[in-house]
């Protein structure tokens, strides 16, 4: 069950909070709707339960509040506006990606597809995907780890009548099986037709929490819509016809043709307007609404009659005449409560406007925000992750056609070298293509998450964990690497194709060569990832990695440039003097490479950035944590 305790949101400046004191109870094996009209805190209460949204209050899920639940999609299933995903990602590719996050086996992407009726679209794209479709989805993905609780804002919205239908009937098979069942709809008859339990706020706070056939006699009253072009001389037959009987009879006039005939039935209306000829295009049985605070403050509708307040929740007496003006102000009884036994909570007293609230000595607890969910196999989600949409291919298929046509260029001109020109790397550009590709691919890691959530519903953030970014740098690496290799080797396939075998000879020092062209592809992938998770953007990330050459090389340049104290003995004779034991195999040999290359303006300057970038993201995560 869920039991939310004094959901308190923070106020913004002067302005009273969105939600204030709101304690409710959700059991389970029950639907329980949280009704309210737009505005009325709906949303906010949804996440302050979830802990997504900073406030007061707590809220137990089966005794336990959520950051406690080691992995809480396994406990609570979430739907937060739309469905969170890359619209270019099929339904399958992104349900296993979501399997790898939460840690279920693949095959319950196809189970989850069956149930919700998916199957026949596994392979059709997000965005392509219509309304009732994209809610299916959405209940497929808050269904997947299996949750017992599903927290659910408003799921019906802009659905035809036939999904509404297939929607609550999914709804309530998952708490006849057990679970607890929450979801917010701003439509009281819906709530009334699906629910068990009906929680109503009003102006963010709690008016009733009643049982669904309370809320239906307390809130809901059947009437009967008539329109027709005489609308006000009928609203005058049935009110007088209603003195001359002395029955409970209310007509309110709604505007234009139509009224709503309240405590009366279709045949005798019909029948009043067929004796006095009276033209009727419309009369239909209908509930009608008498709004979220009705039976606890004054907000009813008005007679066309005599325009005093309509009867409320409570029964009228028989013999009060109708259309009777009370001689004081009418105070409207409570709606009547339940007693309360075991498994039912006791209904809450509505909180009237403008009446002050009896202030407790001890506030709620404050509702610090969860972090995000990270992946339970981040490996295998992060390959998903980059293998689901085409970007990662279309990126590589231009770096590699730029390259190429780069080479055959450059070996046509001349005064190349040949490193350069197997890299493809003019003078002229601060980084070659690949370089370039391999730093979009790292920053479309975090950067595509940050538009496209996938782990945490309507969160917009991704969680700083070390498991998470280790993964995304191992598969920005191992890309980044197939991206050298390719590039490479279709240049030299090319050169040697358009000019023959002297341009794609294999150099004398190929080994130091290959690992400083390496480990550039890499750094910049790797400066891409960092900057991207750092600045919440993939945009930013690929400027990082320009910055690199353009801000970051000149400075190495200048501190490097000066005059240097230190004696003309090479590098490797003070390392072989430095140590007592010999290197096997020549150790310092491969040593002095790699810290020439380091040495080296732009290896030196992408060591710095991709460190400086490492402390950032540090300091980031670190300080969201805090907070």
């Amino acid at each position: 069950m869920i039991q939310a305790i004094g959901l308190t949101s923070t106020p913004r400046k002067e302005h009273p909070p969105v939600v204030d004191d709101v304690s409710f109870e959700a059991h389970a094996g029950r639907v329980t709707a949280l009704l309210g009209a737009p505005g009325a805190g709906k949303t906010t209460v949804l996440r302050l339960m979830l802990e997504i949204q900073r406030g007061r209050g707590i809220t137990y899920f089966r005794g336990r509040p959520l950051h406690r639940i080691p992995h809480p999609a396994h406990e609570v299933g979430v739907l937060l506006g739309d469905v969170p995903g890359h619209p270019a990602r099929s339904v399958r590719g992104h349900l296993r990606m979501l399997c790898a996050a939460s840690g279920v086996p693949v095959r319950h992407a196809d189970e989850v597809l069956e149930a919700v009726g998916l199957m026949s679209l596994r392979d059709e794209r997000l965005g392509t995907l219509s309304r009732g479709m994209d809610r299916r989805l959405g209940l497929a993905c808050a269904l997947l780890p299996d949750p017992h609780t599903l927290v659910l804002d408003d799921p019906a919205r802009g659905l035809a009548v036939g999904e509404r239908r297939w929607l609550y009937d999914m709804l309530r098979e998952h708490a006849a099986q057990g679970g607890t069942v929450l979801c917010s709809t701003a439509d009281p008859k819906e709530a009334a037709r699906f629910a068990d339990h009906v929680v109503t706020l009003d102006g963010g706070r709690l008016v009733a929490d009643q049982r669904a056939a309370d809320f239906a006699r307390t809130r809901l009253r059947p009437r009967v819509a008539v329109r027709s072009p005489h609308a006000a001389r009928l609203s005058a037959l049935l009110a007088q016809q209603a003195r001359s009987t002395r029955k409970s009879v209310e007509v309110v006039q709604e505007g234009g043709n139509r009224l709503c005939v309240y405590g009366s039935t279709c045949a005798e209306v019909g029948e009043t307007a067929f004796r006095h000829g009276i033209v009727v295009h419309q009369l239909a049985d209908e509930i009608g609404d008498m709004g979220p605070g009705a039976g606890t403050d004054t907000q009813l509708p008005q007679t066309a009659a005599s325009g005093s307040p309509a009867a409320t929740d409570s029964e009228p007496e028989p013999a009060a005449p109708a259309h009777e003006t009370a001689p004081g102000p009418s105070t409207p009884p409570e709606p009547p409560r339940d007693a309360p036994d075991d498994d039912t909570p006791t209904a809450a007293p509505p909180s009237r406007p403008g009446t002050p609230r009896p202030t407790s000595a001890t506030l709620p607890p404050p509702v610090l925000v969860r972090p995000a969910p990270t992946p339970l196999r981040p490996v295998r989600y992060e390959i998903r992750r980059a293998t689901g949409v085409a970007t990662g291919y279309v990126v590589t298929a231009c770096v590699l056609a730029v390259s190429a046509l780069t080479a055959v260029l450059l070996a046509r001109i001349g005064h190349t070298s040949q490193p350069r020109l197997l890299a493809a790397w003019p003078m002229e550009l601060p980084l070659p293509p690949a370089a370039l590709g391999a730093g979009l691919l790292g920053a479309l890691a975090f950067g595509d998450e940050f538009r496209h959530p996938a782990l945490a519903a309507d969160r917009g953030t991704v969680p700083r964990r070390l498991g998470l970014l280790t993964a995304k740098l191992l598969v920005a690496s191992l890309t980044a690497l197939a991206l050298a290799v390719l590039t490479v080797g279709c240049n030299a396939e090319l050169l040697y194709l358009v000019y023959g075998s002297e341009l794609v000879a294999v150099p004398a020092d190929w080994l130091a060569l290959t690992a400083g062209w390496l480990a550039l592809v890499t750094g910049c992938a790797w400066a891409g990832v960092l900057a991207a998770g750092v600045f919440r953007s993939a945009t930013a990330g690929l400027a990082a990695v320009v910055a690199v050459p353009l801000l970051v090389v000149p400075a190495v340049h200048k501190i490097t440039d000066g005059p240097s104290v230190r004696g003309p003995e090479p590098f490797a004779g003070r390392v072989r003097d430095g140590l007592p034991l010999r290197w096997p195999f020549g150790g310092e040999q491969h040593l002095e490479a790699v810290l020439r290359l380091v040495a080296q303006p732009v290896g030196g300057a992408m060591a710095l950035s991709v460190l400086a970038l490492l402390c950032a993201y540090a300091f980031t995560g670190l300080r969201s944590r805090v907070r």
